[in-house]
């Protein structure tokens, strides 16, 4: 009998095609099964019916931004994991707005490399 797995799961949730392939292929390399969400309408649906140990959220998002989601998660109590931004939007009023809503961490894309992100992953789900 083999032992179970303890993969941790990951709900990516971001518009651009290329950054997706490189981040879900980092973390997938690195043995996390990933969920993915194109846009804010496919994200909420993913965080209500998914299992998630840490979402990774956008905030310029089509249909609904990220911010939005933040909120609809804390006012419908949807917190399953950990919640980490990951946007290039470093705006005082948008980074505490996300904290105010529940984030566990804020990431700047132009900031981190893939590398670097899967270091933030490991330290927010250890």
């Amino acid at each position: 009998m083999e032992p179970e797995t303890t993969k941790k799961t990951i709900l990516l949730v971001e518009d651009d095609m290329d950054l997706r392939t490189v981040y879900s292929t980092v973390l997938i390399s690195a043995g996390y099964e990933v969920i993915i969400a194109t846009d804010g309408t496919e994200g909420i649906e993913q965080i209500k019916n998914s299992n998630w140990d840490l979402l990774l959220l956008d905030i310029v998002l089509p249909r609904a931004d990220g911010i939005a989601i933040l909120k609809k998660i804390s006012e419908e109590k949807l917190k399953k994991g950990k919640i980490v931004v990951l946007t290039n939007l470093n705006n005082d009023s948008i980074i505490h707005a996300a904290f105010d809503y529940g984030t566990d961490g804020y990431l700047i894309k132009s900031e981190i490399t893939p590398g670097n992100l899967l270091d933030e992953v490991k330290g927010f789900l250890s």
